[in-house]
């Protein structure tokens, strides 16, 4: 699926106009004002929130680049004070509005890192900020925003229905900032575009989450304004896939949304300004998988020390996935948008990268209950090099023979090869397996 977009020429990507939309019509002849962020508002965000915001690594990967056959590139947002990009939409938006806050500050709602954006951010400018989270947001990040500065306050089973708490806080004298569909973030997180650019001019192709839109449609309107042959590609969780099928309507339309790794960019609808750029800046929407998500955090921490939320990780798991191709010997820059996972669900998404590349094996053996027998058989897995995870050992299973004993063994291999190795082995050495269960 490729998206059409004008090219832009340096006299209108560098227009110093004031007013971001213009008057077009629709299909229908009607008046229809149109959406635009400029490069000038984008570079004045950058200057903006400079020294409130970290200049973030770009780091090259020579190892994952022989995977893919491509110069791969990681923009580590995930270093970003608050573990997240949000933080620069947040700088963006109060700095810029100083002048209409008033006593009572400002008011967000998040489930996670729109919240400490904000509150930091607000914080910084010396203003209270209320952060409204929805009643199930993880302790960890609850926690995480009041340390910045941020009042939590819990209502809502929603994130939309913790959005409609916070506009009735706004009433009563608090500015809102949205989480994406707004002007001054839009410009905030454009500012990672421009660092990309300033550091890799020729970069050919770049890869970033779509949740809400804000990140993507301010990435691609100031690269796309420097460099239009830049391909901007956004990856979207399967899960949630609300960008993907508004653009392939041409209307904005809200997705059913089911529990995600990616919690991030589990949004139902995108923004209304966030889908006009998307629709004219951005080549292509790609989708990923849960487990691929999983594989990509994986692969993030073992090949290069980096942890990525289920977000961040999202553009590593469409190359996993084959969804993107990058081309050989070009430049490919993986926007790793944010490192907030909580560690409960570390672990668990750990784990299912490793059942995904078939890492973890388990094994059901009924053995003669006899001394030595199950220290016997796990020797025999000791020398085929497979590491014990979990043993389980129980001689009261129903029409078990008395003279035998039930093992259930969860074993760490080094992929799918050395499962069919050890399975092969264990019933050479007359070991019968009664069942196996691995990917």
């Amino acid at each position: 699926m490729a998206f059409m977009y004008p090219l832009l020429s340096m006299d209108w990507s560098l227009s110093n106009r004031k007013d971001s939309n213009k008057i077009r019509s629709d299909a229908m002849g009607n008046a229809k004002r149109e959406f635009m962020i400029h490069l000038d508002a984008v570079q004045a965000a950058e200057k903006r929130i400079q020294g409130a915001v970290i200049r973030t690594p770009l780091i090259f990967s020579p190892t994952i680049s022989r995977m893919f056959g491509a110069d791969l590139y990681f923009k580590l947002e995930n270093l970003q004070r608050t573990g997240s990009f949000k933080i620069r939409g947040a700088e963006n938006k109060i700095r810029a509005r100083a002048a209409d806050i008033g006593p009572a500050g400002v008011v967000a709602a998040s489930a996670g890192n729109h919240a400490q954006g904000v509150a930091l951010a607000a914080k910084n400018a010396g203003f209270p900020a209320t952060i409204v989270m929805p009643e199930w947001a993880s302790i960890s990040k609850q926690e995480a925003t009041r340390a910045y500065g941020g009042e939590v306050v819990l209502a809502g089973r929603s994130v939309g229905e913790s959005l409609d708490k916070a506009e009735e806080l706004a009433a009563e004298g608090r500015v809102f900032i949205h989480p994406f569909d707004d002007p001054d973030i839009i410009a905030g997180q454009g500012t990672v575009g421009l660092e990309i650019l300033s550091e890799l001019a020729d970069v050919e192709m770049i890869l970033v989450p779509i949740g809400g839109g804000g990140l993507i449609s301010g990435i691609a309107a100031a690269v796309k304004s420097l460099r239009p042959q830049t391909k901007i590609i956004g990856i979207q969780a399967a899960a949630c896939p609300a960008a993907r099928e508004s653009v392939k309507r041409g209307k904005r339309v809200q997705a059913p949304a089911s529990q995600s790794i990616a919690d991030g960019i589990t949004v139902k609808q995108i923004g209304e300004r966030n889908f006009e750029l998307i629709q004219r800046f951005v080549d292509d929407i790609v989708l990923v998988e849960e487990e691929q998500i999983a594989a990509a955090i994986l692969m993030l921490l073992e090949r290069k020390k980096i942890l990525a939320e289920g977000a961040g990780a999202a553009p590593l798991a469409a190359l996993l996935n084959g969804a993107v191709v990058p081309a050989a010997g070009k430049k490919t820059v993986l926007i790793i948008s944010g490192g907030n996972v909580d560690s409960p669900l570390l672990g668990r998404i750990i784990r299912k990268g490793l059942l995904k590349n078939g890492r973890i094996m388990r094994l059901k053996i009924n053995l003669n209950d006899v001394p030595g027998a199950l220290s016997k058989l796990l020797r025999q897995v000791a020398r085929l090099k497979a590491n014990v995870l979990h043993i389980f050992h129980d001689r009261d299973v129903r029409d078990l023979p008395i003279h035998m004993t039930y093992v259930e063994l969860e074993l760490e291999t080094r992929g799918p090869d050395h499962i069919e190795a050890v399975k092969s082995a264990l019933t050479e050495a007359g070991y019968p397996l009664e069942a196996e269960c691995y990917p």
